[in-house]
């Protein structure tokens, strides 16, 4: 999905918070056989009915058993206000089973892979999936590219109209889902567009309403883990700090045979900090509590190579060079801009040895492109969700540091629910829930894909995926992001 930074994802998934239970009103039919091998049951070929759509092209079909696979690029305005005003090409996927199946809109809020793998609420309904490359990423750019067109509104709307030309392929009907940034995306999509989709299950998704209060985070460091853990990871992070110098002379070594520079965020030396602040949010979001066994128990006495090792495999050395940084600039003009940014504070660290602390997004994208901070954006997504969440399944991690500032459900929310997986980490999903919480969120997500089986609705515990587990198209994304992104 994104750059690979050789990490290992680790699966996660926590202790769970219901939201507004609400049921749905209407029992919908039993789910329909697919048709088989990735057929159609129309009489079009469907890559005949996919470039039939105004502005639809194609960049290749990959084969798949079971299914067609689609890479196309889509035709979209820059700005969705003044369609007049010029368009730019964005890439979609389409993995294709059957007109007669439900679809999965996917967003990683990144990238589109270009890889066939399948979401879990695709597997869950057994149905087909819609994957969106967000605004600004490359290749998906406007050129020149006008940076003030790329806001919440706009990709949602970008989602908006490629929902509305598929739908008539796809009639059935439709789910939206993303992990962490694409679980942003999906509930974005809902609060701006909240007619398209019948649910919405968005994973680990961050929700920073006032981007000036981030407590929680402070809170969470406190607790999370063991005490043991915490204090192996704080200390070789403040052994980091300590030896600067000499660990800084190896960064420049190991800069230099890269080819890595330091140009946006201004010196070698910012980069090197901001990496080691990064160690233990890194490592809680990507690893899990056995984990601490390969983080050293005694810093002051390890080796500097045993301390560069550690925080190079849970944080990335590479992440804050302007090489690191120039795939991500559309995610830090966001933070910086409307979706916030966390800080945090480290009382385990002298203040002398830290001298710029957490870095706003600003540092990170380059000065020619301007940025304006609208405050305002996220509290009103936020009440939005309170009040009137439908269908909306929010699903976090225990152990994962994103998940102290999440969306929760207020009076006006129906049928709506905020889970949490015990242990669990980024990687939270239904599947790691508590077999309680498990058993209804499929059964939900069936029902609101329409496929929900008779026994299903008479008895939600009896829900089980509709597709049986694909090694391939089913494994989670294990390229792992730089901390400080979702």
């Amino acid at each position: 999905m994104r750059k690979a930074l050789r990490w290992l994802l680790a699966l996660t998934v926590l202790i769970g918070t219901l939201g507004t239970a609400g049921v749905a009103t209407a029992a919908p039919p039993e789910a329909t056989a697919s048709t088989a091998a990735g057929g159609d049951t129309g009489d079009t070929d469907i890559k005949d009915r996919l470039l039939a759509i105004p502005g639809m092209s194609l960049i290749e079909e990959k084969p798949y058993a079971g299914y067609r696979y689609f890479v196309l690029n889509y035709t979209q305005p820059i700005d969705h206000r003044h369609p007049s005003r010029g368009t730019f090409q964005q890439r979609i996927t389409v993995l294709h089973k059957g007109i007669d199946r439900p679809t999965v809109f996917y967003t990683s809020g990144y990238n589109v892979s270009t890889t066939p793998s399948r979401s879990e609420p695709t597997r869950i309904v057994d149905g087909n999936q819609v994957s969106l490359e967000y605004r600004f990423f490359t290749p998906s750019r406007p050129a020149p590219a006008d940076w003030s067109k790329l806001d919440i509104w706009q990709a949602a709307s970008d989602q908006h109209r490629v929902f509305q030309a598929l739908k008539k392929v796809y009639p059935h009907k439709w789910l939206a889902t993303g992990g962490s940034k694409g679980g942003m995306t999906a509930t974005y999509f809902e609060r701006y567009y909240p007619r398209d989709m019948d649910g919405v299950v968005a994973y680990v998704a961050p929700n920073d309403v006032v981007n000036a209060e981030d407590s929680a985070y402070d809170r969470f460091f406190e607790t999370v883990g063991t005490k043991e853990c915490r204090d192996r990871l704080n200390g070789v992070q403040r052994e980091a700090l300590v030896r600067r110098e000499p660990l800084e002379k190896k960064y420049a070594q190991y800069a230099a045979g890269n080819g890595y520079t330091f140009t946006t965020i201004g010196s070698l030396d910012r980069a090197y900090e901001a990496v080691v602040l990064d160690y233990v949010w890194g490592f809680w979001q990507y690893s899990l509590l056995k984990d601490c066994d390969t983080v050293p128990a005694d810093a002051p006495h390890a080796t500097d190579q045993q301390i560069w090792d550690s925080v190079e495999t849970i944080s990335g050395f590479s992440a804050y060079t302007d090489q690191g940084l120039e795939t991500y600039t559309p995610y830090y003009y966001q933070a910086g801009t409307q979706l916030g940014a966390p800080t945090i504070h480290f009382p385990h660290i002298e203040k002398q040895l830290i001298r710029y602390g957490y870095q706003p997004p600003r540092n990170f994208v380059p000065r020619s492109i301007p940025m304006r901070p609208q405050p305002w954006v996220m509290p009103e997504v936020d009440a939005w969700v309170r009040h009137h969440a439908r269908h909306m399944l929010f699903v976090y991690g225990q152990n994962d540091p994103w998940g102290s500032e999440r969306f929760r459900l207020g009076w006006g929310a129906r049928d709506s629910y905020v889970f949490t997986a015990p242990g669990m980490n980024h990687g939270a999903n239904v599947a790691g829930l508590v077999p309680q919480q498990q058993a209804l969120a499929t059964a939900r997500i069936l029902d609101w894909a329409g496929v929900a089986p008779a026994t299903v609705r008479a008895d939600p515990s009896a829900a089980r995926p509709l597709a049986r587990y694909d090694a391939k198209l089913d494994v989670r994304d294990t390229e792992r992001e730089p901390a400080l992104r979702p």
